[in-house]
C-alpha cells in the first residue's frame, strides 16, 4: 500500500473493527479495494471468508494463531479459532427460526377434506370473533327459531351467498355447523352497508341483530381484524431488513444491470457514506416469489424468454444471489411463476429445479405463505414475519369496488389491510388454488405477525395496520406485453429497507 507499511494498515482497521489477516493484505491492491469493508468486527481472511464476528473474540490471540499458522506452527489453535466461528455460523443461524412451512402430504383430496377444510376455517377463526365486545348473546343458528320476535342475538358464520335487493339492502345468507340463517343489512345504515360491501363470499363473519323468524336485521357486524392490543416492537440495536419479491431472472424484461446496481450496494461498492453504513448492518433479505421468469406461465411466454430452460435460470439467479455476503441471511419463498404447483400452500422450492439455490449457504427456504421468526436475542423476542407472495390479490381487485376504485393494482396497501381484517390470505374459495387439508385451513391468519410482505403486482409499498408493518416488494423486470394487457403498471428497481431499531422503511431506487 502506497504510503503505509502493513502494519500501520492492521492497525488503522483493528480500529474500525476489521482484522486484516496476512493473506488477505498481499492480495490489496490500492486503498480503493478496502474503502468499503463493512465494519462491526470482521475478519478479512480467505479461509474465514470476510466472516463477521461481534463477541468473545481475542483479537490478538487470533491473529498470533494466524501468523503461527502461516509460519507451520500453532495449527491446533488456528483449528479451534475456526471451530468457535462455526459455532458463531450455528448462533447467526439461530437468529432466522421457522416458525410455520407448509410441507406437502401428497394425498389427493377427497370431498371429505373439503368439509373439514371450511370446518377447520370456522373452528380457528370463531374465537378471533367470539371474545368481541359487540357480540351478545352468543347462538348457533339452529337455536335462533326459538327466540322471541325482535330479540337481540349473536352468530358467527361463514358467509354463503350475497344477494343485493331491489332495495339496495344488501341480503346474506350466513351458514355455521349448525345450520343457515338470513341476515339483512339495511341500507339506511350506511356504515354498515360499506362493511357490508366489502363482505365476501366464505369469509367468517360475526353478526348481531334483531332475530324475527327467519331473518335477522343486523345492527352491528364484526370482523376478525387484529387487535388494538397488538405492541410495536423494535430491535435493541440497528440493524436491517430487506424485502425483495419479482426478480424474474429469465426473461427478456428482466432488468439485470439495475439488479447488479442493488448487488453493487449491498457488497459496499457504491452509495452515499450513509447508504454504505446501511448495507453494512443488513442482516436479512427476504425473496417474496417469483426469483424466475418460469416456462408456460401466460401464453406465448416463450418469445419473452432470454433462457427458455427453467433450470438455467435458476442457475443464473443462484449466481446473483451468491454475490451478496454471506452474512446476510436470505429468506426465499416461491410465487406463482416459480417450478412449483400453483395451489397454495406452495411448497418450499424444489431441489430438482433450484438446486444451486440450495447449495447457497446462507439462503433458507420456506414455502408460500410461511411465518418466520427473525433477531431474537435473550432480551428481545424477534420480529415475527409473514410472507405471502398475493396470488390472491388479483381476484380482490377485480371483486371488491373499494380496492378497485381507489386504484386497483396501485394500491397493495388497500388489498393487504382487507386481508388482514378478515384474518385470511385467501378468504373466497375462487380467489386462488388451495390445497384442501382437513386438518387446518393455513390460508388463515392465525398468527399475529409484526410484518407482513408481499410481491406478486410489482408495486412497491409501505404502510401500517395496528401496528403491523405491511410492505410490497417491487421488482426487477419492465413491463411485459401480458400486464399490458391487464392493465399493470409496475414501478420496478425499487427496494424497501427496515431499520429494525426504529421500524422506520426507506425504499431505495435502483432504477431511472
Amino acid at each position: 500500500m502506497p504510503g503505509k507499511t502493513k502494519k500501520e494498515l492492521v492497525e488503522e482497521f483493528l480500529k474500525k473493527g476489521v482484522l486484516l489477516t496476512p493473506d488477505y493484505l498481499k492480495d490489496m491492491e490500492s486503498k480503493k479495494d478496502i474503502e468499503h469493508i463493512p465494519k462491526d468486527m470482521l475478519i478479512m481472511d480467505k479461509k474465514l471468508s470476510s466472516t463477521r464476528l461481534t463477541k468473545n473474540i481475542n483479537w490478538k490471540d487470533l491473529d498470533r494463531s494466524m501468523v503461527n499458522k502461516d509460519k507451520g506452527s500453532g495449527n491446533k489453535q488456528y483449528a479451534k479459532f475456526l471451530d468457535y466461528l462455526d459455532e458463531q455460523g450455528l448462533e447467526a443461524q439461530k437468529k432466522v427460526k421457522i416458525i410455520f412451512s407448509y410441507k406437502d402430504k401428497e394425498k389427493k383430496p377427497t370431498l371429505q377434506d373439503f368439509v373439514g377444510y371450511f370446518n377447520s376455517r370456522f373452528s380457528t377463526m370463531e374465537p378471533l370473533i367470539g371474545h368481541h365486545s359487540e357480540i351478545k348473546k352468543l347462538l348457533t343458528i339452529n337455536k335462533l327459531k326459538n327466540k322471541k320476535d325482535r330479540e337481540i342475538v349473536s352468530i358467527i358464520g361463514i358467509v354463503e351467498e350475497i344477494y343485493i335487493t331491489k332495495n339496495r339492502n344488501i341480503l346474506l345468507t350466513i351458514e355455521d355447523p349448525s345450520g343457515t340463517f338470513k341476515v339483512l343489512i339495511n341500507q339506511n345504515k350506511p356504515e354498515l352497508i360499506k362493511i357490508g360491501k366489502n363482505i365476501v363470499l366464505d369469509q367468517i363473519i360475526g353478526i348481531t341483530g334483531a332475530v324475527s323468524e327467519n331473518i335477522i336485521f343486523a345492527n352491528s357486524i364484526i370482523e376478525p381484524d387484529i387487535p388494538l392490543t397488538k405492541s410495536f416492537k423494535k430491535a435493541p440495536l440497528e440493524s436491517y431488513a430487506i424485502f425483495l419479491s419479482d426478480i424474474h431472472v429469465g426473461s427478456t424484461y428482466f432488468l439485470e444491470e439495475e439488479f447488479k446496481k442493488f448487488l453493487k450496494w449491498i457488497n459496499q461498492q457504491s452509495g452515499s457514506e450513509k447508504q454504505k453504513q446501511i448495507a453494512s448492518k443488513v442482516e436479512y433479505i427476504f425473496i417474496i416469489g417469483d426469483l424466475v421468469d418460469g416456462v408456460g406461465i401466460y401464453p406465448n411466454q416463450e418469445k419473452e424468454l432470454s433462457i427458455k430452460d427453467i433450470h438455467e435460470q435458476y442457475v443464473e439467479c443462484a449466481k446473483l444471489l451468491d454475490q451478496i455476503p454471506k452474512h446476510i441471511k436470505i429468506i426465499i419463498c416461491p410465487g406463482n411463476h416459480d417450478a412449483v404447483r400453483l395451489s397454495e400452500p406452495q411448497p418450499v422450492l424444489s431441489k430438482e429445479y433450484a438446486s444451486p439455490l440450495w447449495e447457497l449457504e446462507n439462503v433458507i427456504m420456506v414455502s408460500n405463505p410461511s411465518s418466520v421468526l427473525i433477531h431474537e436475542s435473550e432480551d428481545f423476542p424477534g420480529f415475527e414475519v409473514l410472507m405471502y407472495h398475493g396470488y390472491s390479490f388479483d381476484y380482490y381487485v377485480a371483486q371488491i369496488d373499494s380496492i378497485r376504485n381507489s386504484g386497483g393494482y396501485d394500491r397493495p396497501d388497500l388489498i393487504m389491510k382487507f386481508l388482514l381484517k378478515k384474518r385470511h390470505l385467501a378468504p373466497s374459495h375462487t380467489s386462488t388454488l388451495y390445497v384442501a387439508d382437513s386438518e387446518k385451513d393455513n390460508l388463515v391468519i392465525d398468527r399475529i405477525p409484526d410484518f407482513f410482505v408481499t410481491g406478486h403486482i410489482h408495486k412497491s409499498s409501505v404502510s401500517q395496520h395496528r401496528n403491523i408493518t405491511l410492505i410490497c416488494g417491487s421488482c426487477f423486470q419492465s413491463t411485459t406485453s401480458f400486464q399490458e394487457k391487464l392493465g399493470h403498471k409496475p414501478e420496478p428497481c425499487r427496494v424497501p429497507v427496515v431499520n429494525l431499531k426504529t421500524r422506520k422503511v426507506n425504499v431505495l431506487r435502483f432504477g431511472d
